[in-house]
């Protein structure tokens, strides 16, 4: 049934958990587009800034008190979680990453158009008998959501690879190319820590400090770049379970900001972004550096070469976890400033011709307009270009 323009409009129910990186971003990029496309949305999640944002952005906010890990207190949070949904009544639940698809599906069970969004597959994360208990459940609860919905063609492949039977869609992550766009080329470099004078080369990794993101196999790499690059300055953007650990052994030359709500400043300030990733989905950092028109090295895994146009993966991919290659990239961009500007160039124009979050938002919404039979409003964007084809 298609939605007229004296229905109502629809209620979608994003339940989401983890609430910072990259999938918080995205999150609120998402409901931002849904909200302006007159969908009447909630999202439940454990409060703090990223709720004040969802808040913000037009969402209502329900208080969803969850860890980011599974722990003895997932029966308490699904059991929470099946209220709110009893209460909300949504026609369409949209779970976001593996704690909140773990929670979401277990409390719905498919009663309700379901989609899941893994950012990542859960069992790459962890080792041993979690990874096969991790690994066994995404293959029994593919079941219970109507739709899979992957960042990039390599995480589906990998969910497929996996024995996961799920329906997927693809839809690669976007970025608002009006709000990461490039600095005038005249302006200088201001950057809020002291210690970084306004020449010194400058490379910024944005992420959690946490073993996923590899920024332990970047400070084993750094010491090489800074021997070629006198002077190079790094810069960890991110906090995490990790800092302590990292910090422990890190040079001066290394400096962490901390988490910080807007990583645009450093995006501009940064002569070249890296994210030494162990795997991914499809990062969100590397499409907002390309936006501002700064080139990007990257780890070659599940969804880097798909972020970057074919003639950036030469010069901007390296094998994940060797040091020795990835500080050969970085040291070798940090001495060619034409190499980085034209690499910087190519990335900007690829992300407003493939990753405008404009596009990714079209594309989540054909999904949902295929669930709830046509019941959603126009999409601004024709989705057409931005999806792969579903497989059952």
């Amino acid at each position: 049934m298609h939605q007229s323009s004296h229905d109502p409009p629809p209620r979608v129910l994003h339940i989401t958990q983890p609430v910072d990186g990259g999938v918080a971003r995205v999150v609120v990029q998402l409901v931002r587009a849904q909200v302006a496309a007159g969908a009447h949305l909630t999202v439940a999640c454990p409060g703090g800034p990223f709720a004040d944002g969802l808040a913000a952005a037009g969402a209502e906010v329900r208080h969803w008190a969850a860890g980011r890990s599974p722990g003895a207190s997932l029966a308490r949070e699904v059991r929470s979680l099946a209220r709110l949904v009893a209460e909300v009544r949504p026609e369409l639940v949209h779970a976001h990453s593996a704690k909140a698809g773990l929670a979401g599906r277990l409390a719905v069970r498919g009663r309700i158009p379901t989609v899941f969004q893994p950012h990542a597959w859960s069992f790459e994360a962890v080792g041993g008998t979690t990874a096969a208990l991790a690994l066994k459940w995404e293959r029994l609860a593919a079941r219970w959501a109507h739709r899979t919905v992957c960042v990039s063609a390599a995480e589906r492949e990998r969910g497929v690879r996996a024995g996961i039977a799920a329906r997927w869609s693809v839809v690669p992550n976007g970025v608002d190319p009006e709000v990461f766009r490039p600095a005038a080329r005249d302006t200088v470099r201001a950057v809020p820590l002291p210690g970084i004078g306004p020449g010194a080369p400058l490379v910024v990794c944005v992420g959690r400090l946490c073993p996923q993101k590899g920024q332990d196999v970047l400070l084993r790499a750094w010491g090489e770049v800074a021997r070629r690059v006198p002077g190079a300055r790094l810069v960890l953007v991110g906090d995490g379970p990790d800092r302590r650990r990292l910090a422990s052994s890190a040079p001066e030359s290394v400096l962490f900001a901390g988490a910080v709500g807007d990583t645009l400043p450093w995006y501009r300030a940064a002569d070249l972004v890296v994210l030494p990733s162990r795997w991914e989905g499809m990062a969100l950092a590397p499409l907002e550096a390309m936006a501002c028109g700064r080139p990007v090295v990257l780890t070659d895994v599940d969804g880097a070469r798909e972020s970057l146009p074919p003639d950036l993966a030469p010069r901007c991919l390296v094998p994940p976890g060797d040091p020795a290659a990835l500080a050969a990239a970085l040291g070798g961009l940090l001495l060619d400033r034409h190499a980085r500007e034209s690499l910087g160039d190519l990335g900007r124009r690829h992300v407003l011709a493939a990753h405008d979050v404009r596009h990714t938002a079209g594309a989540v919404e054909g999904v949902y307009r295929e669930l709830l039979g046509g019941a959603w409003p126009a999409a601004r964007v024709a989705p057409t270009e931005y999806r792969e084809s579903i497989h059952s």
